[in-house]
């Protein structure tokens, strides 16, 4: 009689122990791997050849777009990034970034930490949303600069249609008082 040495079981599969694994739209990560090894030869040989003929994708946009002469503000440390210049304000904290243009904010507020060297920037949207980033400062005189740096860059670009629009709505409300009188 013969005896099998180990476990006669067979491994499992499936979402219990390949997160990735949905049935029925995935094969097991046993045959994905299989078929990864079998397909790069054949990627390989046609490769150069399509590299050479293909237009750069990868193209950076804004190295494309002339950049304006206007106030630019940045301040970033290890994580963090905030950039903010004529197209709008963009974040950055590790992986993630958002951007967002001038006519989407409704609001920029700034904070400096009681103690340490934290500077905070929150940028507020009129649909009532906030995104704050923390940006680790070499020094705490730092936030002076950065706060005159970041004031110079909403006077130029965040106010343009601000003034108009409150002149209007100061005409208004004052006839809104003197109807109501």
């Amino acid at each position: 009689m013969e005896q099998r040495i180990g476990s006669s079981s067979q491994p499992l599969e499936g979402a219990g122990f390949d997160p990735a694994f949905i049935p029925g739209l995935t094969s097991p990560a046993s045959e994905r791997e299989e078929d990864a090894k079998a397909e790069e030869p054949e990627e390989t040989a046609e490769s150069p050849v399509e590299e050479d003929t293909a237009p750069e994708a990868d193209a950076d946009p804004e190295a494309e777009e002339p950049a304006p002469d206007g106030p630019v503000f940045e301040a970033s440390d290890r994580r963090a990034r905030i950039l903010a210049d004529h197209r709008g304000v963009r974040l950055r904290l590790d992986d993630q970034e958002c951007e967002f243009r001038w006519d989407e904010i409704g609001a920029v507020e700034t904070e400096t930490a009681r103690f340490g060297k934290r500077y905070t920037v929150t940028v507020h949207t009129p649909d009532r949303r906030w995104y704050p980033i923390e940006i680790e400062a070499p020094s705490r005189s730092r936030f002076a600069e950065w706060d005159t740096e970041l004031d110079k860059v909403l006077d130029a670009y965040f106010d343009e249609g601000g003034a108009e629009e409150t002149e209007a709505d100061a005409g208004a409300d004052r006839k809104a008082d003197a109807d109501a009188e």
